[in-house]
């Protein structure tokens, strides 16, 4: 069982200090992942409007989120 797996099983766990912990180490991996594949789109050229229809944001949410690391 990878490390993913054990922490997606704890997030349901019936003991809330383990599954906050569990939901707080995902939300890190999550942003983590979110991030690097803005990266890869905006280096394959793909345009703002591409990137926050496929996250199903708007477009001003996430050009605001990622103006910062100049993608």
């Amino acid at each position: 069982m990878s490390d993913a797996t054990k922490v997606a099983a704890a997030a349901s766990s019936r003991d809330p200090a383990v599954g906050l912990a569990a939901v707080a180490s995902l939300r890190g991996l999550l942003e983590s992942l979110e991030e690097l594949q803005v990266s890869n789109a905006r280096s394959q050229g793909w345009s703002w409007q591409q990137i926050a229809e496929a996250l199903r944001v708007s477009r001003q949410a996430v050009h605001k989120k990622y103006r910062r690391y100049g993608f």
